[in-house]
């Protein structure tokens, strides 16, 4: 039969004097060999299953957790194969076998699999997972600098289907959730998309200073767009909370300001011509039309960055589903009942697709002579 011994199978088959096997007690560990198929932190994380399967008893793993055995048990029914507290990667691993309840990283991409693109250009989990790292570990794992390293985390959410009965214990807070998200993979680890991490990270979070850095940081940083999670705040019916609300207006600014930049630099990195920024138009003693990012006189162009999931989801009814159309399509009808052509564009368009967009303006540009006369309208400063 095999053991484990500090992270190895070792097998036991001692004889006694008259060469019949004898009893467990006094047989001695041989031929020590290594766990196959184990990454080096998961050799040493693993649960009361695996140990069984090994042929080491409750009462054995028992006994090396005692006080100054070779051994520890951070969580009901998973093992720390080493006398020193964990690393954060063997408490994140610890944490999703205890909430998985399984002897395996639940939802882990396997060697040599390709899973969908996430959010940030990582593979998305193909299975459906037992559970998901969210929160503060979740921000932390994504790279967030606003949040605490893994290691200086008392806690360690994760997300589970709401029909589980699990209880939190030690490191693990476990989060029940009807909408669990597809995650992406991190280091083989399920992990929360960053607008859910955010979202989770938000509930529990009172520290309005806090939550506005983690939100700046996300769109700052390029990790997501502003509508993503706002929309992820409403779906968790967060944006009531006063200093929520304020931390999405700071967060729609900075969303904003960075999607303006990316528009300055696609202008004139592509060449376009120069347009009037940030301006508002109106008819000659008429209606005001609205405000546009960029507009180009000559051709009735306009560009207009679209946030509007984020502004929508706050209190739009259309963004609903209700019978009153959205402030942004009424303004788009008002503004191509004119003859002018609107352009929208959103940050990750500009970011990750600035050739696309920019000979989409060109196209719009060009293309104006076939259009008919150009309209009169007041472009003003906004």
């Amino acid at each position: 039969m095999s053991a484990f011994v500090d992270g190895c199978v070792t097998e036991v088959g001692g004889r006694n004097a008259g060469g019949n096997r004898g009893d467990m007690s006094h047989e001695t560990p041989v031929s020590p060999r290594p766990v196959r198929r184990l990454s080096h932190v998961r050799r040493r994380v693993v649960t009361a299953r695996t140990l069984r399967e090994h042929g080491v008893s409750a009462a054995a793993a028992g006994e090396r957790c005692r006080p100054g055995g070779p051994w520890r048990m951070p969580l009901p029914g998973v093992y720390l194969l080493h006398p020193g507290p964990p690393t954060g990667e063997e408490r994140l691993h610890a944490v999703l076998l205890y909430a998985a309840g399984a002897d395996r990283v639940p939802g882990q991409i396997s060697p040599g699999s390709a899973g969908s693109p996430g959010s940030a250009g990582r593979p998305a989990v193909r299975e459906t997972p037992a559970a998901v790292i969210t929160g503060p570990a979740a921000l932390a794992l994504h790279g967030f600098s606003s949040t605490p390293p893994l290691s200086a985390l008392e806690h360690i959410d994760v997300l589970v289907p709401h029909t589980r009965r699990l209880r939190p214990a030690g490191c693990a807070r476990v989060v029940r959730t009807r909408h669990l998200p597809v995650p992406e993979e991190i280091t083989g680890l399920p992990v929360a998309p960053v607008p859910r991490a955010l979202a989770d990270t938000a509930a529990r979070t009172g520290d309005a200073v806090a939550v506005c850095r983690m939100l700046t940081e996300a769109v700052r940083g390029g990790h997501c767009e502003a509508r993503a999670v706002v929309r992820e705040l409403a779906r968790a019916r967060l944006l009531g909370r006063p200093h929520l609300a304020d931390a999405v207006d700071a967060l729609l600014a900075e969303s904003r300001s960075v999607a303006e930049s990316l528009l300055y630099g696609l202008v004139r990195a592509h060449g376009l011509p120069e347009p009037c920024w940030n301006v508002d138009l109106r008819l000659p003693g008429g209606p005001h039309l609205g405000g546009v990012d960029a507009y180009w006189p000559e051709q009735a162009v306009a560009v207009e960055i679209d946030l509007r999931d984020g502004t929508e989801a706050r209190g739009g009814a259309g963004a609903r589903g209700g019978t009153r159309p959205p402030a942004y399509a009424r303004k788009r009808e008002r503004l191509r009942g004119q003859g002018v052509t609107v352009v929208h564009v959103t940050a990750a368009a500009l970011r990750d697709r600035p050739a696309r967009q920019a000979a989409v303006v060109r196209t719009a540009l060009v293309t104006a002579p076939e259009r008919g006369p150009v309209p009169y309208v007041e472009v003003l400063p906004r």
